[in-house]
């Protein structure tokens, strides 16, 4: 039933799990998707930017005048400027170099202020450090400024309880194996919690960027910004995974192909990463277990990148078609973790 919502923030939330019977053909398990990308503002990170927001709100941290400041390289940057919108509040954003266009756009669109950062850390190399020092620069400067600050601001985590009681609403309560894109580690906290505080049997898969420092591997280039950290997020706790996989950009952008060409689903970069990560380990999957991919944002963003083929054939050469099964020679899948 078709209801009203008082505010687009209100809005946030309750996004639809649907069943992709498509992506992967002949599996012996059920796999369903969660569609963040139709949160209002684009991706997951809505709830956390409400979330932190609403928190801020309600104990006075945040004022009328107050200046919000944060560092993103996208989608909690536009989660936050929508809320920061809707509430009438000044949002500085800081970005670096590699944001996209599209992104900067989209920020300014909602009233933001922009500024980027250009130049890598002295002593990381790193641009999100640079980003960091930049917002802690503005808020010594700015009197009454607050930082959401999403790599540890356990409000970030709490938004994603609600993610995960969506999910297992759903499936009546029956969900073997969740797998969830990290990079600030708010959804995989979340829904980790979740499942522990409810005792639950549910496997919670985190799926890292090649290149990404999270789980432990060495700090290196990636071209995808938002999947994966150059540092370990304050929110991750050791253990919050059952497993990790990793997996390279060019992961990604195959699986973003077969979301989109299988199952008709426009989905961003980390979506890509989160579907080849199943694949590595479909095979291990019981069968009849059912398995959520939790799809963090829409693929719009990613046209000059994702679906770009002058783009792929920049970074990776020529590939056959990336929603062919065969594998191109390219590919390199990286499985590791506990167990």
């Amino acid at each position: 039933m078709l209801r009203t919502h008082d505010g687009v923030v209100s809005a946030i939330g309750n996004t639809p799990v649907i069943r992709l019977k498509k992506v992967f053909k002949d599996a012996d398990f059920k796999l369903y998707g969660k569609l963040e990308g139709l949160n209002p503002g684009g991706s997951s990170k809505d709830r956390a930017a409400i979330s932190i927001i609403a928190r801020g709100l309600e104990t006075g941290e945040i004022r009328p005048d107050t200046v919000i400041v944060e560092s993103s390289s996208g989608n909690m940057g536009i989660g936050l400027a929508q809320a920061c919108a809707y509430y009438g509040l000044r949002f500085i954003c800081v970005v670096d170099k590699k944001t996209t266009p599209q992104n900067i756009r989209l920020l300014k669109a909602y009233g933001a202020d922009v500024e980027v950062v250009s130049r890598p850390h002295p002593t990381t190399g790193e641009l999100l450090l640079s980003r960091l020092d930049r917002v802690r620069f503005l808020r010594k400067s700015i009197k009454n400024s607050f930082w959401p600050n999403q790599y540890a601001n356990v409000y970030n985590s709490a938004a994603h309880h609600r993610t995960m009681r969506e999910i297992v609403v759903a499936l009546d309560w029956r969900v073997d194996y969740v797998f969830c894109a990290a990079s600030t580690c708010g959804t995989l906290r979340g829904c980790a919690e979740y499942v522990r505080e409810h005792r639950l049997a549910t496997k919670i898969y985190a799926v890292d960027a090649v290149g990404s420092v999270i789980f432990g591997g060495p700090n290196s280039k990636r071209l995808l910004p938002g999947h994966g950290a150059a540092m370990v997020p304050e929110l991750y706790q050791k253990g919050l995974e059952d497993r990790y996989i990793h997996v390279t950009d060019l992961d990604c952008v195959i699986g973003c192909r077969r979301l989109a060409r299988r199952e008709a689903i426009l989905a961003g970069a980390s979506s890509g990463g989160v579907i080849r990560a199943i694949e590595t380990v479909k095979d291990q999957i019981p069968p009849n277990s059912v398995c959520v991919a939790i799809l963090p944002d829409r693929g719009e963003r990613y046209l000059d990148t994702v679906f770009s083929e002058t783009w792929v054939r920049e970074h990776f050469g020529h590939v056959s078609p990336l929603w062919e099964d065969e594998e191109p020679e390219t590919v390199e899948l990286c499985i590791t973790g506990t167990y």
